[in-house]
């Protein structure tokens, strides 16, 4: 897994991001460190480990270090993003976690903290970076006390199946080797099932191939690499796996429709 250089508490807006290009939502991808996403209105999908579910206005998803994971966003969606530093991950779940906050003293509750952290980032008054760390802690408590009061209509009983299993495995493994681009079969064989039958349990939880989960993790990391170091495009290749650049500049192309140097080129205003 790629060190990630945002390791800092931070809050950012969701829309924004996805405004700026689909694969930096829709892509496969981990963070060094855990994130918390409030979606406060609209609609769209999310993956986590190999699992696809909805999700709506109100909704409070945790995703650990580590674990892989994207989401389809809609023009109506609006939320935040926040990134828990690792030095606090402990006071956080060690599994993913989607929260429907139907109660409405739960909402206000969990905007009013949203907002005072939010303000203690952006202030410049003496120590508001400790401040917004502190509040953090207060909005784990919150994320605890809403699981104890969790119903169990709202728990996804899929999570709980052998295909659930299998796939949240196989994106651990993904994660693990990623960069030594070994084909599905060979991931298959490390879990002990054959290459159809992971292939039908991907399909299965996240309507996604498992050669698709396995390639949009890989070029989400290429394009991290191209767009953030100045790496040689056959470095690059040689990091994650492929034979060669041209083998490389080829995957690449065939899934974003630009070759490796046309997207460092566009830099952040890459679309791909």
């Amino acid at each position: 897994m790629m060190t990630d250089p945002q390791n800092r508490l931070a809050l950012t807006a969701i829309a924004q991001n996805a405004g700026q290009g689909r694969w930096r939502t829709e892509a496969m991808r981990s963070h060094a460190s855990p994130r918390l996403i409030f979606v406060a209105r609209g609609q769209g999908r999310i993956t986590i480990a190999g699992l696809t579910s909805g999700f709506g206005a109100n909704n409070l998803i945790y995703i650990p270090a580590g674990t892989m994971y994207g989401f389809e966003v809609g023009p109506t969606v609006f939320g935040q993003m926040l990134t828990v530093p690792s030095a606090m991950a402990d006071e956080w779940p060690l599994e993913p976690v989607h929260l429907r906050l139907r109660d409405v003293i739960a909402q206000k509750e969990l905007a009013a903290l949203l907002d005072v952290l939010e303000r203690e980032l952006k202030s410049d008054q003496a120590a508001s970076t400790r401040a917004a760390h502190y509040h953090l802690g207060l909005l784990a408590i919150y994320f605890e006390r809403q699981l104890e009061v969790r119903t169990e209509d709202s728990k996804d009983a899929r999570k709980d199946s052998a295909a659930a299993r299998l796939v949240a495995a196989y994106t651990d493994l993904i994660e693990r080797d990623f960069h030594q681009h070994e084909g599905v079969a060979d991931y298959a064989a490390k879990l002990g099932v054959t290459p159809t039958h992971l292939a039908r349990s991907c399909k299965q939880t996240s309507g996604k191939s498992a050669l698709t989960l396995l390639n949009d993790r890989i070029l989400f990391e290429a394009r991290l690499l191209l767009r953030d170091t100045k790496a040689p495009v056959r470095q690059i290749a040689d990091d994650l796996g492929f034979g060669s650049a041209a083998y490389f500049t080829r995957a690449f192309q065939t899934q974003t429709g630009l070759t490796p140097s046309e997207f460092r080129k566009k830099g952040p205003l890459a679309q791909a």
